[in-house]
């Protein structure tokens, strides 16, 4: 089968905003007293839905708020700040985008961000206009690690998830691509390094070799 369309993740893949998300939480959880290591927080939770997380820090302190609450005010943070703040793109995001974008091959955003988090990067960065299709946590009733956001992709660019090959950095995004039936390319980065990627069909170290691998494939 013919490849068609790479579908990126966003978050660790993209761009270096884990640390951003990090600091975001603890600048939420600070008013209870609450505050996590930056490496022990990601570990935990890179990837994983932000209302999980908020779910599992309410149980764990007992805090005196919901969890609907707690994404929320989440959620908000990360919007105020990266309306003014670009988190750094990954090693090799402009040269692969640009090579995507002028071969042959579709190109999708499928990110378990919501979408007042995902466009003001995208949109700061000059990226948006590049997709063929965006994909967030609004736009699907259950985000990753379903497989619903990759599906919803695929309908979109009406390709077979044979025709894709999806780019992940975390067990969720591997777990969510494969749910879809999405050939998956794991690329860790420093707080996912000890992720269970297995379900990839490959586990490189950067977007330069991405591309390198999508060519033997072309």
């Amino acid at each position: 089968m013919t490849l068609k369309a790479i579908l990126f993740d966003m978050d660790g893949t993209l761009v270096d905003s884990e640390s951003v998300h990090f600091n975001c939480w603890n600048d939420v959880l600070a008013p209870f007293g609450v505050r996590y290591e930056e490496d022990d927080f990601c570990q935990r939770f890179s990837g994983r839905p932000t209302f999980d997380a908020a779910i599992e820090v309410v149980e764990q302190y007992n805090l005196s708020v919901s969890a609907q609450w707690l994404a929320q005010a989440k959620y908000d943070a990360f919007e105020q700040f990266v309306t003014t703040n670009l988190p750094p793109l990954m090693p090799f995001v402009q040269e692969v985008l640009e090579a995507v974008r002028q071969s042959d091959l579709k190109m999708a955003l499928v990110t378990g961000s919501a979408r007042h988090e995902a466009l003001p990067i995208l949109k700061g960065y000059g990226f948006y206009e590049w997709f063929d299709c965006v994909v967030t946590k609004d736009d699907v009733q259950n985000p990753k690690p379903a497989g619903d956001p990759y599906l919803l992709a695929l309908t979109t660019l009406g390709i077979s998830a044979e025709q894709a090959i999806a780019v992940e950095d975390t067990h969720t995004g591997v777990t969510a691509a494969t749910n879809a039936n999405v050939p998956v390319v794991a690329i860790p980065n420093k707080h996912t390094l000890d992720h269970d990627l297995s379900l990839a069909v490959s586990r490189i170290d950067n977007l330069q070799q991405l591309w390198q691998w999508v060519q033997t494939k072309l």
